[in-house]
């Protein structure tokens, strides 16, 4: 049995009757709070360089597509193979320069058509055009990274002389846009080091 069959056979297991009784009341939407604080956790693992901890987390990442895809395929919604399914496709999909007959010379270009094709897809976006899930640091950035209402250092120094933090921030996070530096991963980074100390 390979390695997700048994991942999975394990989480029906303590689902089923005689199981974990935890893990039997538990539903998609309880299990929201878990799946972002273990995409949190691999996050941080990631930035951390860790090894070890990099295969835990991601393996409490993998656990919360096992445990949904077994939530799902009790209810005769989907199963793991369809969410194995549906990422190969999209991927195969996405990358037409690899599989198909597109081309794409850089990493820019790569991005560039992955954009187009999901903006074809109908993938769902705020009015912005970015996922809706996108936390609120990153929406900020990426916003400014498209050119709305960039923030500058001037704008930042105004800001904190108003005392103004909102701005402040707004700015701040624009100076992260025009180096084409994540704030997500760098206050993630800065706070492991702050935990360390």
């Amino acid at each position: 049995m390979g390695g997700m069959e048994r991942l999975l056979e394990v989480m029906r297991r303590l689902r089923g009757p005689g199981g974990c009784p935890w893990d039997r009341v538990q539903t998609h939407e309880s299990l929201v709070p878990y799946l972002l604080e273990e995409a949190a956790e691999a996050a941080d693992a990631l930035l951390s360089g860790d090894s070890e901890a990099m295969a835990e987390e991601l393996g409490d990442v993998l656990l919360q597509v096992a445990f949904h895809s077994v939530i799902a395929e009790e209810e005769g919604r989907f199963t793991y193979g369809d969410v194995e399914k549906a990422i190969v496709e999209k991927l195969i999909r996405r990358h037409p320069h690899v599989f198909g007959e597109g081309e794409a010379k850089t990493a820019e270009e790569v991005k560039a058509r992955w954009e187009d094709l999901k903006a074809q897809e109908g993938k769902r976006e705020d009015p912005c055009g970015l996922p809706k899930g996108l936390p609120t640091l990153l929406r900020a950035y990426e916003l400014q990274k498209k050119g709305v209402d960039p923030g500058s250092e001037e704008g930042l120094k105004r800001a904190l002389e108003a005392g103004d933090l909102e701005e402040a921030l707004w700015n701040l996070v624009g100076l992260f846009a025009k180096k084409g530096l994540d704030p997500e991963s760098a206050l993630r980074r800065r706070s492991l080091r702050a935990c360390r100390s």
